[in-house]
């Protein structure tokens, strides 16, 4: 007996799904769910980028994309979506992947947005989202999304990888523990290994996003019940991975988020106007107060100290100076590379762009 099929002639737009579709426990019903659902993925790199990709193939129906950076070399070796013409055209990662994504599933409206994420915008951009994805690098934004699904009430998923291992775990406010049940604070830097202290490997990345992309889809679907509740550790390497049963920690009843309701990240308290950025010996300065730029006076200021003509477009200014690469995006944040440094990098920012 030959198994079924999704007769492509009779519903043209289940076409593209048929296989998908046949899976039971997606079928018919949970496809239009997922094709009518909205997320809201924060960064767009490694992770980022297999999960957008992932997730617009399958028929997501609206996916916002929130990321800050620009495309260099060697994000290439794990961030699926970008090639080396996105780099000469000097595309944010958000345009470059929204191209992208239009051309694998143009069913699916992309929404990018060339922006750091913040308390004061986050809630924002995360406006009419029913999913939350991390595709970040770093604490600091981890636990503001962590504040916003645990104040609203709608599930995330975080993901995080370096060298060849990595995590997973779903957020379900009320039902889960949320991320500050299992790390209240974030790991000092001696315990805490970057992609430039300790490298990463892509199949290790496309391990953790598809982890990452299956728990988003059962949610989008309606199949919330069958989420995977523990914290997912995954070696690439060895091909070990582990589930942790993190349960325990909300019930103690001491997260200073999901049980005392005390947003600080959301709040701004724990906000930053620095960031390292991970394995790229850059720091990125956000100034205190929004502000336009004129990138042409900029250039024309910056001409006569630059080691080479300064290029601009609608997204962003970039030059080099002395040791340094300089990136410099239309809300005046910038992108100070050639330094881990966080107060040389404000220095270089206050010496070339008076901030």
């Amino acid at each position: 007996m030959n198994p079924p099929t999704v007769r492509a002639s009779l519903d043209p737009w289940l076409a593209r799904y048929a296989r998908q579709v046949l899976y039971e426990k997606i079928g018919v019903g949970g496809q239009t769910r997922l094709s009518s659902a909205q997320a809201v993925l924060f960064g767009c790199g490694a992770l980022g980028s297999v999960i957008a990709t992932t997730l617009v193939r399958a028929g997501l129906g609206r996916l916002r994309i929130c990321d800050r950076d620009f495309i260099e070399r060697d994000n290439l070796q794990r961030q699926v979506l970008f090639d080396e013409d996105d780099i000469l055209d000097d595309l944010p990662k958000a345009q470059a992947a929204a191209a992208k994504l239009a051309r694998i599933n143009p069913e699916v409206t992309i929404e990018p947005h060339v922006i750091d994420v913040n308390p004061a915008n986050i809630e924002r951009l995360a406006e009419g989202a029913e999913l939350l994805l991390d595709g970040t690098d770093n604490f600091e934004t981890r636990f503001l999304i962590n504040d916003l699904a645990v104040k609203t009430g709608r599930p995330w998923i975080y993901g995080a990888v370096v060298g060849t291992t990595g995590l997973m775990m779903a957020v379900i406010p009320d039902e889960t523990p949320c991320l500050r049940c299992v790390f209240e604070e974030a790991p000092p830097p001696e315990l805490n290994p970057t992609c430039d202290t300790a490298g990463v490997l892509g199949t290790a990345v496309n391990l953790v996003a598809t982890y990452q992309c299956i728990e988003a889809i059962k949610i989008l679907v309606g199949r919330r019940e069958e989420v995977n509740r523990s914290l997912v550790s995954i070696d690439a390497w060895s091909g070990r991975i582990v589930h942790l049963n993190v349960q325990a920690a909300r019930e103690r009843g001491t997260c200073p988020c999901c049980c005392r309701r005390d947003f600080r990240s959301l709040d701004g308290r724990l906000e930053s106007t620095t960031t390292t950025l991970c394995g790229r010996h850059a720091v990125q300065v956000r100034p205190g107060v929004a502000r336009t730029v004129d990138f042409a006076a900029i250039a024309e200021k910056l001409a006569p100290v630059a080691n080479a003509p300064v290029r601009h477009n609608d997204y962003m200014l970039k030059a080099s100076v002395g040791d340094y690469e300089l990136t410099l995006f239309p809300d005046g944040r910038a992108v100070i590379k050639g330094t881990d440094d966080p107060d040389k990098a404000r220095t270089l920012c206050a010496r070339f762009f008076g901030a």
